[in-house]
């Protein structure tokens, strides 16, 4: 069958769109994959093994310095909605005709979409072509259950917190939304949450299942598959010489990245450096710390510190202490399966509900945010981590390893056709 996918993000929102797109033509299908990158134009080259279409739209929608001052205005408020709505305004509105435009096409030559679950475009396009629609979530917290909520509280309180939950989440998206099926004729959405993130033909939770517990009032259209996960790609660098050096001359070190969240200008990217270096030293330990350009912001590597610009997280990772992370989906699951511990520093809501879930787990501490940690903060989480954590980290990776997420999301869709 001709199944057009599209997706919307950084690289932890496209990379599981590339692995499930290429899982479904190895499946048979004819795919087509459209991309639209938030922060970068490094997808531009990016094709498949498998004989995926992949086309490129409207990336980077922002530009560095954009990314500069829209990030400091997450960082400044607390409000999860506010957060959202400015994601909304300035990343996603640039680009949302061309994207509607573009999955207007796909809908009009596919027999089946699969779509970001953040992706209304698509999903209002198949919904207008009479096709059928996959939502795929990246995150468990957007799914409505009267046995959890992010905020944690008891489980007396969450019919009425996803009821608030779900109309404050309409308030804030339904204007996009509603505005692009007006264009094609149809009736304004009553529910966000209902409507798009979750398809009532198949929603796919992308998440390891030992990390998310299906809950006994999901309907038996929403599926688990697990992480999508697939080998290394070249934009996420190489094993370098000096990278398997620095690896191999000391202790296992900690990792740091905050993924897309680290900044690209200089003068905020220089205060990330001295963050996470000085949070390094304080704890005494090896470090490796991702970031665009340390040379630029005037940090040089030596024997206890490695500055990269990229790597492979799933060969660094395992020989790595263990991982300080935004709590990104992405690299949260990437360090879950290489069975390290993490410091999550959380920028955005949903990343906060990441820190939560692996602190519930055992495989991570006190939730740090990026809005006010320090670094003395961070040296202290780092210094805390404690040997049952490992422990407990290496049974979550050992029962992870026996999870194959794509080939269960390509079974799953496969049964949905039928």
């Amino acid at each position: 069958m001709k199944i057009g996918l599209q997706t919307w993000g950084s690289h932890g929102d496209i990379r599981p769109f590339l692995a499930l797109a290429e899982g479904l033509q190895l499946a048979g299908h004819e795919v087509t994959l459209l991309i639209t990158c938030v922060d970068s134009d490094a997808y531009a080259g990016v094709t498949s093994a498998a004989g995926v279409r992949i086309r490129v739209l409207a990336s980077p929608v922002i530009t560095p310095e954009e990314g500069a001052e829209i990030g400091w205005s997450i960082l400044s408020s607390r409000d999860p909605l506010k957060q959202m709505s400015l994601i909304l305004r300035r990343c996603f509105g640039p680009a949302e005709d061309v994207m509607f435009s573009a999955a207007r096409e796909l809908a009009a030559e596919s027999d089946l979409l699969v779509g970001h679950y953040f992706m209304h475009p698509l999903q209002i396009a198949a919904e207008h072509a009479g096709k059928p629609y996959v939502s795929v979530l990246l995150s468990h917290a957007a799914i409505p259950s009267a046995y959890s909520h992010p905020l944690g509280l008891p489980r007396i309180f969450n019919k009425f917190l996803w009821w608030l939950t779900r109309i404050l989440l309409h308030r804030v998206l339904s204007p996009y939304v509603n505005r692009l099926r007006a264009q094609v004729g149809l009736a304004a959405t009553k529910d966000v949450v209902s409507d798009v993130w979750l398809s009532p033909y198949l929603t796919l939770a992308a998440v390891s299942p030992q990390i998310c517990e299906r809950q006994p009032d999901w309907p038996s259209s929403l599926q688990v598959c697990g992480f999508l996960d697939m080998p290394n790609i070249t934009l996420e660098g190489r094993l370098t010489e000096e990278l398997e050096v620095f690896l191999a001359a000391g202790e296992p070190p900690v990792y740091m990245s905050f993924g897309s969240w680290t900044p690209s200008d200089i003068s905020n990217q220089s205060e990330h450096l001295r963050l996470l270096t000085e949070a390094a030293k304080l704890a005494g330990c090896r470090a490796i710390i991702q970031t665009h350009d340390a040379a630029a912001c005037g940090f040089r590597s030596d024997t206890q510190i490695l500055y990269v610009s990229a790597s492979p997280h799933h060969l660094v990772f395992p020989r790595c202490a263990a991982v300080v992370h935004h709590g990104g989906a992405g690299t949260t699951q990437s360090t879950t399966l290489a069975g390290k511990p993490s410091v999550v520093v959380a920028h955005i809501s949903e990343q906060e509900h990441w820190g939560k879930e692996l602190q519930r787990l055992g495989v991570a501490g006190k939730l740090a945010k990026r809005s006010s940690v320090s670094a003395k903060q961070l040296a202290a989480r780092i210094k805390a981590l404690r040997p049952e954590m490992q422990v407990r980290a290496t049974a979550v990776a050992r029962a992870m390893a026996t999870e194959n997420g794509v080939a269960r999301a390509v079974a799953l869709i496969n049964e949905s056709m039928r």
